[in-house]
């Protein structure tokens, strides 16, 4: 395996990780906001989620942007 293949398979497991990381953060919101006694509580699950949601969406594809291979002059 060349140093580029595997360059590319790791940032590929970074990415991954992140998607992975998120839905459990998301599942984690989900479980805080199912369990809240109070709407601070479901305020807070409801945030998570979001939050996690945002990262899911938008931090892969920053990583992927930044990680492109520049188009040849």
């Amino acid at each position: 395996m060349s140093p580029e293949d595997a360059l590319a398979r790791r940032r590929y497991y970074y990415m991954t990780g992140v998607h992975l990381i998120a839905t459990a953060g998301a599942i984690f919101g989900l479980v805080i906001a199912g369990r809240a006694n109070n709407w601070y509580g479901t305020l807070l699950g409801g945030a998570i989620i979001v939050s996690a949601l945002w990262v899911m969406a938008i931090v892969p594809r920053a990583m992927a942007r930044k990680w492109r291979t520049p188009p040849e002059a």
